[in-house]
């Protein structure tokens, strides 16, 4: 009996025990639940909407190519975005459901939803397979959501905005969570900006999605397995818009289209800008001006940062280092250098203080949940902090400029907007009104920054009337570049980070960003100047161009590094000047079609091996025609591959074959620059601001080539709205290979143009052509060996002596306002 007893005993604890581990088994599967299977479907004219066991999936039709899928456990209600600005268009669309699966279909797209798993697939209207959900499908882990995707074998992935890393993603995981990273490496992640979009890659097809959710998000590219890649959100609704186009270009365009383009910007803030933590006094800032218009070195911009405020409290001025800010604002203006200044969100808890006392009156600030106010440490001491989610806060925050704009500053650069506090722990628990949607600091840090730079922009462009604000950011979220230009923060004079630099500006570019700089030189440490020399050469060739060094370090001006340092930075500098004319072009084609101008080459050749090969992926488009090869400040020679088209070298006119991979010179006084044949490329003669007007010729350089290629050339005034208003000048000019000529379109707008010549400068043509027809009626034309844009005097590593022979015509365009045919 006893025997019995204890044997029973035994046996009743062995199955307490196996229920127990199958009870907590199952506790461990349900950790990741699925949708589980369809239960009913409703469907309108452009959406349906599915209920499974577990879960709901919304599919909206945007457009023919652009579907938005949200996934959440309860009923998708009415939402809310800061990212997205467009409205779903009406489009042609027919759902169908059979006893295996919902079908909604576009002209573009098709979407299979399976009843059983409730899986998504994207097909094109070729049937082809673009995307499709991997076995696991959609799993929600606690609060987090994730979709689980197929991977391709070749699939690559490019753009996720602000990214670290390769061009390709393939194989790594990042995470979005706005992150104050001073210093920061070559694989540093996360980083100051979060925009979760990115582009997939596979079998000559290609396809953006655009995560839309504030919360930390996370994407796996295949990074410690292979066979999925993944993303996540940690709060909220899977919001994620699928968008398809035979090309990346049709991609960032649509994406652009959802998320705004980037405005045209003042001409003057695409000049070169000087900054440093910090110039003070007054007199130091208009000594280091008046060097540069002494040296002729051109300068449209110079910085103010903290020590322009009094203990660091914004909207104010220091009042021993600052004395009389409107005349140092204005004897800068009368040099032709407008001033921008440093704006951090943290304001000091001081009583008497007018911000403080205005935020406190008003209710602006963040929260904790028991009402009080949040509070951290930053540059002024104990600080709250506007909540750039409240309406409230922002017209506060815009209007708060009305002196500095009225003692003449045009400038706004907002830092520290991450939100960025000593510790850096910014608390979960923290309250964001959310524009009346309610949020935290899970929800929304990651827009904190992208609301500051909003308000700010917002209030300035009211207070400025009808000029153009410039803001400069340092954190943001998809659709910054509606309000910013945006810079990649605190970075250190390496030649990686020279290299990650243009990475970092490709991607960003990739993600609709076309307004984006580096701190030019390096800003966490003192550079070699053979560094600077060689950032200088190439911060020409990137959106925003601005040099910037940290404080108590040496100084970081051109003439800072030696006269051979100087010579080539002056020379560089005036080159960008020279490039306005296309460069100018080149934003107003950014701001119609979302595309970027700095253009990585997974734009243009995207199926193309060899332009991801560590060697290569860091070459990228300047706009449309010139193709830039960064280079280590300490090497003398780099390869460089040329793909899909003949190349010209933009010194010598030395042609290179499309396909070609070249070892090529590159010593400091030359960046390896190429130009794409067929280009059109404007310019002008040198300038030492926007100020000062060029001379009254354009110079027109045409290149050969066998491709047919058309470019707009745009002009208005470069500081305000009219153009908005119609004036503007705007004028196609149209090479045809195949005819032997170039076409000058009418032009159209209001707006007179600057320029009264044209002088077309024709490379690699035939030396011996001489005449040329205008209109059919028979021209002349000069040959020259000299460059028609760099003077004969330049300093002689610039010169470029071995130009082959160039044929030149000028063009007379006083009352030329019609089309135009030259033939030869």
């Amino acid at each position: 009996m006893q025997i019995r007893h204890i044997f029973l005993k035994i046996s009743n604890t062995l199955v307490f025990l196996i229920l127990f581990l199958v009870a907590n088994s199952q506790t461990v599967n349900t950790g990741n639940i699925p949708i589980g299977k369809f239960q009913s479907l409703k469907a309108g004219l452009q959406e349906l909407e599915i209920k499974g066991e577990n879960g709901y999936i919304k599919v909206n039709v945007y457009s023919a190519n652009i579907i938005r899928i949200r996934i959440s456990e309860k009923v998708p209600a009415d939402d809310f975005s800061y990212a997205v600005i467009a409205l779903q268009t009406t489009t042609k669309t027919n759902i169908e459901e059979d006893v295996n699966s919902v079908k909604l279909t576009t002209d573009s797209l098709k979407v299979i939803i399976t009843k059983d798993k409730l899986h998504i697939s994207f097909y094109n209207n070729k049937n082809q397979l673009i995307n499709s959900d991997d076995e696991f499908g959609t799993l929600t882990t606690g609060n987090e959501i994730s979709s689980y995707k197929k991977l391709f074998p070749d699939e690559r992935f490019i753009g996720l905005g602000e990214k670290t890393g390769d061009l390709n993603r393939r194989g790594n995981g990042y995470v979005n969570w706005n992150t104050d990273v001073f210093g920061y490496g070559p694989g540093t992640d996360p980083m100051y900006v979060s925009i979760p979009f990115f582009i997939g890659l596979h079998d000559s097809l290609c396809y953006g999605i655009f995560l839309d959710n504030t919360s930390k998000t996370h994407f796996n590219f295949g990074a410690s397995n292979m066979r999925f890649s993944s993303f996540t959100v940690e709060e909220g609704d899977l919001n994620y818009y699928f968008i398809y186009h035979s090309g990346v270009e049709g991609i960032i365009s649509s994406y652009t289209d959802l998320t705004g383009k980037t405005p045209m910007p003042s001409q003057w803030s695409l000049g070169f800008q000087q900054c440093r933590w910090s110039y003070f006094p007054d007199t130091e800032v208009l000594n280091v001006a008046r060097t540069f218009r002494e040296k002729q070195i051109p300068l449209d911009v110079i910085y103010l940062d903290i020590h322009y405020m009094d203990a660091y409290k914004i909207f104010t001025w220091d009042a021993i280092r600052f004395s009389q800010p409107e005349n140092m604002l204005n004897t800068l203006k009368g040099m032709g250098v407008r001033t921008a200044i440093i704006v951090d969100p943290g304001i000091k808890v001081e009583k008497g203080y007018t911000a403080y006392e205005e935020g406190i009156k008003n209710d602006l600030f963040l929260k904790y949940p028991d009402g009080t106010n949040y509070a951290a440490e930053v540059w002024p001491g104990v600080c709250n902090f506007p909540d750039f989610t409240l309406p409230e806060t922002r017209a506060w925050w815009g209007n708060s400029f009305k002196n500095y704009v009225d003692q003449g500053i045009i400038g706004f650069w907002n830092d520290m907007n991450e939100p960025a506090t000593w510790g850096q722990k910014f608390p979960s628990l923290v309250e964001f009104n959310y524009d009346g949607n309610g949020g935290n600091g899970l929800t929304g840090r990651n827009i904190y920054g992208m609301q500051m730079a909003r308000a700010t922009y917002e209030g300035t462009k009211k207070l400025l009337a009808n000029q153009r604000p410039f803001v400069l950011t340092r954190s943001g979220y998809a659709g910054i570049q509606r309000y910013s230009t945006v810079w990649t923060g605190d970075n250190t004079p390496t030649d990686d980070h020279l290299l990650l630099g243009v990475r970092l500006l490709n991607s960003l570019g990739l993600s609709g960003v076309a307004n984006c700089g580096v701190d030019v030189g390096g800003f966490a440490a003192d550079a070699t100047k053979e560094l600077y020399t060689r950032w200088i050469t190439l911060g020409v060739f990137t959106p925003f161009f601005r040099s910037h060094k940290a404080y108590n370090l040496k100084d970081s001006e051109p003439w800072s590094y030696g006269e051979e340092t100087e010579a080539i930075a002056k020379y560089y500098i005036q080159l960008r000047y020279q490039l306005m004319p296309y460069l100018y072009s080149e934003f107003y084609h950014a701001s119609t079609t979302g595309l970027p101008v700095n253009k990585s080459l997974a734009i243009g050749y995207p199926y193309d091996n060899k332009i991801y090969y560590s060697t290569y992926q860091n070459q990228y488009l300047f706009g449309d025609a010139l193709l830039i090869a960064p280079v280590r400040s300490t090497e003398n020679f780099c390869k460089v591959y040329f793909p899909a088209n003949n190349y010209y070298d933009f010194y010598n006119d030395k042609k290179f074959d499309a396909n070609s991979e070249v070892i090529v010179e590159s010593p400091l006084h030359r960046l390896p620059v190429f130009v794409k044949e067929s280009s059109i490329i404007p310019m002008q003669r040198t300038v030492q601001s926007f100020d000062q007007k060029p001379t009254d010729t354009l110079f027109v350089h045409l290149y050969y080539g066998k491709l047919n290629n058309e470019i707009t050339y745009y002009e208005d005034d470069g500081v305000s709205y009219n153009m908005e208003s119609g004036v503007f000048y705007k004028r196609k000019f149209i090479f045809n290979s195949k005819e032997k000529s170039l076409t000058i379109e009418k032009p159209e707008g209001s707006y007179i143009s600057q320029f009264k010549t044209i002088q077309l400068i024709m490379h690699g043509f035939d030396p011996a052509l001489s005449d040329i027809l205008i209109d059919g009626k028979q021209g002349s034309l000069s040959n020259t060996q000299k460059n028609m844009v760099f003077p004969e005097e330049a300093y002689k590593i610039l010169y470029f002596a071995n130009r082959d022979k160039v044929s030149v015509k000028t063009i007379n365009l006083q009352n030329f306002n019609n089309k135009i045919t030259l033939n030869w």
